[in-house]
């Protein structure tokens, strides 16, 4: 019996092979001999590099960089095991979180302030996963600090952001109220024949209502007249870029995510904006892994009704469902009341909790109740197939004895 585990990370709890490797555990007490293959996903946020690292067989790189606040942090990023992922054959695919060098998590909550904060780290990460000859890099940008349209990013490539005197301006979004020119001629000539993909999540534009400044901002620190402020220079931003460069990124679907670093990927690098799930799972070739499988474990933190938009559970039983194989959804937390089985895709679902318990003492036991709870799925599972065996004979006993 081959079983494919293909879990989310836990948030706080345990990374997605940590996850994967606790159902297998729980698998193998149920059926020791369980062939069992293990893809630990993400869907472009926290995690994503490890995961596809994970997945592939391929290998973290540190380097130093600057962080959001100007202060050098020292930020991972993956290199690809496995060749196929390239867009050039024989040549690496590299794996990027931008939170890694530009994310919230990086400023102190009483420094959170994106008028000033940057993505200049971002690029220099690009810039390091090109001196390793990535043909491919892919870049999750989730978690950002940022509300500056990627112009950081692109000024660490070599992108001239001018004033009207000619100067470069400064970091983070406020600066861009300065802008009044852009020069590509110096844009990082390697970047001409790879590939960028960004997985995101979300379909936010970089401008209007459901712009990056008034839906992301407030989450980064902006006051309501900072995201007035960055609202109107995220504005003057796309204007520039539309008569300087010819890209019209204003509206573009994904742009506004992570402060507008997707609109600022689109326009200065050529990248495409792609549903992270849909990244992962065709890197990490989870169809061809979950080929001949009888059954299919995926889960995550919480599952609520953000699940069925894109998060790991929808994409993992969407690629079950595609080759008629039950998936079974396992979380540390469930929403029944905004979300159903039949819209994220899953079989069933189940919360791993045993009882009462604070989110401390739930994240601490997080191994052993995925665990026990994978456990006795299978356990049903495989008495639900014996059942349904036995009656099967039955029935043809049934059939014989009536030929006769």
């Amino acid at each position: 019996m081959k079983i494919c585990i293909a879990p989310d990370s836990f948030k706080e709890s345990l990374t997605a092979r940590e996850a994967a490797e606790a159902i297998a555990s729980g698998v193998l007490r149920a059926n020791p001999d369980c062939e069992i293959v293990c893809v630990p996903m993400a869907d472009g946020g926290e995690g994503t590099v490890a995961a596809m690292v994970d997945a592939t067989g391929g290998d973290l790189r540190s380097v130093r960089v600057t962080g959001p606040l100007g202060e050098p942090v020292d930020a991972e990023f993956g290199i690809l095991g496995d060749t196929r992922a390239s867009a050039s054959a024989n040549s690496p695919a590299a794996v990027i979180e931008m939170a890694a060098a530009s994310g919230l998590a990086l400023v102190p909550e009483r420094l959170r302030n994106p008028l000033k904060t940057t993505t200049r780290g971002t690029g220099e990460l690009i810039r390091a996963a090109l001196d390793a000859g990535a043909k491919t890099i892919i870049i999750g940008i989730g978690g950002s600090a940022t509300v500056d349209g990627g112009a950081g990013m692109a000024q660490a490539l070599g992108v001239r952001l001018l004033d009207s005197s000619g100067n470069d301006i400064g970091p983070g979004g406020g600066a861009l109220e300065h802008l009044a020119s852009i020069d590509i001629s110096a844009l990082d000539k390697r970047l001409a024949g790879v590939r960028i993909e960004v997985a995101c999540d979300v379909d936010n534009t970089l401008t209007g209502p459901r712009g990056a400044a008034p839906v992301y901002g407030p989450q980064k620190g902006a006051t309501p007249q900072m995201v007035e402020q960055l609202s109107q220079n995220l504005e003057r931003l796309a204007a520039i870029i539309k008569r300087d460069i010819g890209i019209d990124i204003a509206e573009m679907p994904g742009g506004g995510a992570a402060g507008g670093l997707g609109a600022g990927l689109a326009a200065f690098l050529g990248a495409k904006i792609i549903p992270g799930i849909d990244i992962v799972i065709r890197h990490v070739r989870l169809e061809e892994k979950m080929r001949d499988s009888q059954l299919v474990f995926t889960g995550e933190g919480r599952i609520d009704s953000q699940t069925p938009r894109g998060k790991v559970p929808a994409g993992v039983a969407r690629t079950a469902a595609k080759l008629g194989i039950p998936a079974i959804a396992l979380a540390g937390s469930i929403d029944y009341a905004s979300v159903t089985a039949e819209e994220i895709g899953v079989s069933a679902m189940f919360c791993i909790l045993d009882g009462p318990a604070t989110l401390s003492d739930a994240c601490t036991r997080t191994r052993e109740l995925l665990e026990q709870t994978a456990e006795q799925v299978l356990r049903m599972f495989l008495a639900a197939k014996r059942s349904r065996l036995t009656a099967e004979d039955a029935e043809e006993r049934r059939e014989d004895q009536n030929s006769k």
